[in-house]
């Protein structure tokens, strides 16, 4: 499946019947000599009863993550699908917390993403010794790096939504070179002890921005559901984007809604596409 670009392999595992390991997930997401995917999405029973199921995410790596909004929308329509619920809005526990996507339309998902958290805490990231400002209503970190040789200092942009973001606000959209040479060391920076998510972003108006994601334990992909939450959010504490935006992005366009303050969720609407069904060997 894939949402907006972003593509995955689904697997049934309600039952506990598959042996989950690292390895396996790897084979999984190899675009060689596997299927192929960005990250590996798993259907589980739910450990507490008053939700409809449990989701997990690998990475390519094999490493489990605590979010994926695309997976998210995928998984939605998934369980649909295969007849796993008749509710076209289900609560879905991961390692974040419960998340609610909404069926509003075949292959078309709004997904409830909680709250964010806008801390150095809550990613984790490690702000001592480092200048900080207030630009809007954001706290922003002053983060000397070294790219290809010569010295940088960033200011960056601190966004969990469940999973870690940092995002970086550009005059231009990002090039290729820009996103892999600063992504891989900004996603492994030690400042990062659990490594993170890395967001180019260049507001277009306020109501529209391009974004690049460079995920952790995948490198740049087309489309990233929680990156695009993270971006927007930083971008309307910033002062930059309204209410209501569309994140551009390789893959397609997600909409993304937040009323600006801690106390409300962020919304998530875009697609979400089977591709292809078929059986792996072990």
């Amino acid at each position: 499946m894939h949402g907006a670009g972003n593509d995955f392999v689904v697997l049934d595992n309600r039952d506990g019947a598959i042996g989950l390991t690292a390895e396996l997930i790897k084979r999984l997401a190899d675009r060689h000599f596997g299927v192929g995917a960005d990250q590996v999405l798993i259907v589980e029973s739910p450990q507490n009863a008053g939700n409809d199921f449990r989701y997990r995410i690998f990475n390519a790596d094999g490493q489990e993550v605590q979010q994926c909004g695309n997976g998210a929308r995928c998984f939605a329509q998934f369980v649909v699908d295969k007849g796993f619920t008749d509710k076209s809005r289900i609560r879905v526990e991961t390692l974040a917390g419960v998340i609610e996507p909404e069926l509003i339309r075949p292959n078309w998902v709004q997904v409830n993403m909680g709250p964010p958290s806008l801390s150095a805490e809550s990613l984790p990231f490690v702000a001592e010794g480092l200048s900080s400002r207030v630009n809007g209503k954001l706290v922003q970190y002053r983060l000397p790096i070294d790219v290809a040789g010569h010295s940088e200092e960033l200011w960056v942009s601190l966004v969990s939504m469940g999973n870690p973001h940092v995002v970086l606000f550009l005059d231009q959209a990002a090039d290729d070179v820009r996103v892999q040479s600063l992504g891989a060391l900004l996603e492994s920076h030690p400042r990062f002890p659990q490594r993170v998510n890395v967001g180019f972003a260049h507001v277009i108006d306020r109501h529209r921005m391009h974004l690049r994601v460079y995920e952790r334990g995948v490198g740049e992909t087309l489309a990233c559901g929680t990156g695009a939450c993270a971006a927007a959010v930083a971008g309307m504490k910033l002062g930059m984007l309204g209410e209501r935006v569309d994140v551009i992005k390789a893959g397609g366009t997600l909409t993304i809604e937040w009323a600006g303050d801690a106390d409300h969720d962020v919304l998530m609407t875009g697609p979400a596409q089977t591709v292809f069904e078929g059986v792996f060997y072990l």
